[in-house]
């Protein structure tokens, strides 16, 4: 039989009970593998432990003594590290310690000097509140012996206190006026060397840069006449072509018996110089009667118009002016025709347009518009003769026309002092402008007038006391003062010098300066016989 079929037989009773102990003996099976596998794999997880701690302990060994190492050697740099501090610390100590020796010594020093002069000082108080008791027994003793000098003289002179007082008074002032004169000389010389300097060194700067020729007029013209019988033809039947002439040219004809000339006059120089022009291109065609006379002259005025343009331009150019009006230009070109005291005024305009930026470019101003100034400051005297007022006026309302800035329209009507200065430019076209004129050679003036000039300076002189002669040389720039060497000393002198030239300032009108030269001196004569 089979083992299935023997369980196959087998009731489910009888299976359950087979089935029970099996596993009854399955378990103690298991069981008995289970605890010798157990306390084999215990042994060797002992072992393993064992194993592991050893390992463990030698590990921790190693650990312990590089912990020990690295513990020393940080020891030992710290304690290197505290020995370096330690020692930089020991050093700064030391140093200190020696400052504070040193400031120690400084202030025993110190105060060994203050002991010194404490005493010192002790000392001179003491000689101090001596000499003070002494000064004031002196002054006591001096008092008693004033008053009693005083009495005595007093009695001796036989003069009132008044009196004395008079005559002291009299004598301090003669003194004070000493030391005033004094003071004056010290003065004056301080202000020449100081204030003049500068001033004298831009005027020569100004001169020496800038020098030209000048054209000299008058209100005449003459005219060249080849004949007596051109002179005949010049006068025309019964004088028509004289008075055709002067009509057409605004001008007096003058024709006299002086031979070979026929004399051109009129107040206006381009009137002038257009009717010369005119006569001798007459003389020069030889066809002589009024309606030629017409026809030359209106050509002659377009060329004199055309060269006033030019001249006007060539002004602008030669000053480096731009921006300027037709009408100013033609203006400025009239100016060629005018002159004043003998000086060409257009000249006059440049040489003062020059001066101005020579100034001002030392003085750090702006020298083109300085140029402009002085070009125009005296454009009113093309037009003064037909327009009422004084040429500056005239100059700064023509120009404000044209819309010129304000310092040149203040230059223009204040170079002469007729309004107040309210720029810097206009006492440059005033100094630029009387050094143009009273330059050597830059007018001429009339003779009555120099003469009175003259005789003005040394009435002003002469009239002080003490002068005994006056004397007024290069041509009124200079008076020479001979005083009594008797009645007045060297410091009176000065003083004199200094009040005569204080009067002239105050009485006269003159271009540039005058210098006053007083002289003093003693002679001793005696004759051998």
């Amino acid at each position: 039989m089979g083992y299935s079929a023997m369980l196959a037989e087998v009731s489910p009773a009888m299976y359950l009970v087979f089935l029970a102990i099996g596993l009854c003996l399955g378990g103690g099976i298991v069981y008995l593998l289970l605890k010798f596998f157990g306390k084999q794999q215990l042994a060797a997880a002992r072992q393993q432990a064992i194993q592991v701690i050893e390992e463990a302990k030698v590990q921790a060994g190693v650990i312990v003594e590089k912990g020990k190492i690295d513990a020393e050697k940080e020891r030992i740099d710290k304690l290197k590290e505290f020995e370096r501090q330690s020692a930089q610390v020991r050093d700064e100590l030391k140093e200190e310690q020696r400052r504070l020796e040193k400031r120690e010594d400084n202030l025993d020093k110190k105060l060994d000097v203050l002991t010194t002069k404490e005493k010192t000082l002790d000392q001179a108080e003491g000689r101090l509140a001596q000499k003070q008791a002494a000064v004031a027994q002196r002054d006591a003793e001096l008092e008693g012996i004033v008053k009693e000098q005083r009495a005595q003289l007093l009695r001796i002179s036989g003069m009132s206190i008044e009196d004395a007082r008079n005559l002291l008074l009299t004598r301090i002032k003669h003194e004070v006026e000493h030391d005033a004169a004094a003071l004056i000389d010290k003065t004056l010389n301080e202000a020449r060397e100081t204030a003049q300097t500068k001033s004298r060194e831009i005027i020569i700067t100004a001169i020496q840069r800038y020098a030209t020729e000048h054209t000299s007029a008058s209100t005449v013209s003459t005219v060249d006449i080849p004949s007596d019988d051109m002179k005949g033809r010049v006068i025309g039947r019964e004088g028509r072509n004289i008075r055709a002439f002067e009509k057409a040219t605004g001008v007096d004809v003058i024709v006299d018996d002086t031979p070979g000339v026929v004399v051109v006059s009129a107040f206006d120089p381009v009137r002038r110089e257009i009717a010369r022009l005119a006569l001798e291109r007459l003389i020069m065609d030889g066809r002589i009667h009024p309606t030629r006379i017409e026809e030359v002259v209106a050509e002659v005025s377009k060329e004199v118009a055309n060269q006033i343009v030019e001249r006007g331009k060539k002004a602008g150019v030669e000053a480096n002016i731009g921006g300027l009006n037709r009408k100013q230009i033609d203006l400025l070109g009239r100016l060629s025709y005018r002159t004043s005291y003998g000086q060409n005024v257009l000249q006059h305009s440049i040489e003062v347009a020059y001066l101005c930026q020579v100034m001002a470019d030392e003085l750090g101003l702006d020298g083109t518009l300085a140029r402009r100034c002085g070009l125009l400051h005296d454009i009113g005297k093309a037009v003064d003769h037909e327009v009422e007022g004084g040429h500056p006026q005239i100059g700064a309302d023509i120009c404000r026309r044209f819309g010129e800035r304000e310092e040149v329209l203040n230059a223009i009507a204040g170079h002469h002092g007729d309004v107040e200065a309210t720029s810097p430019y206009t006492p440059l076209v005033a100094a630029a402008d009387a050094i143009s004129a009273s330059r050597p050679g830059g007018r001429r003036e009339s003779l009555e007038r120099y003469v009175k000039r003259l005789e003005q300076l040394e009435g002003i002189a002469t009239g002080f006391a003490g002068v005994q002669q006056a004397y007024a040389v290069q041509a009124g720039r200079e008076v020479r003062v001979i005083v009594d060497s008797d009645k007045m000393d060297d410091r009176a002198a000065a003083k004199t010098a200094y009040d005569i030239a204080k009067q002239i300032e105050q009485e006269m009108t003159y271009p540039g300066e005058v210098k006053v030269t007083l002289i003093r001196e003693t002679r001793a004569v005696e004759y051998a016989r």
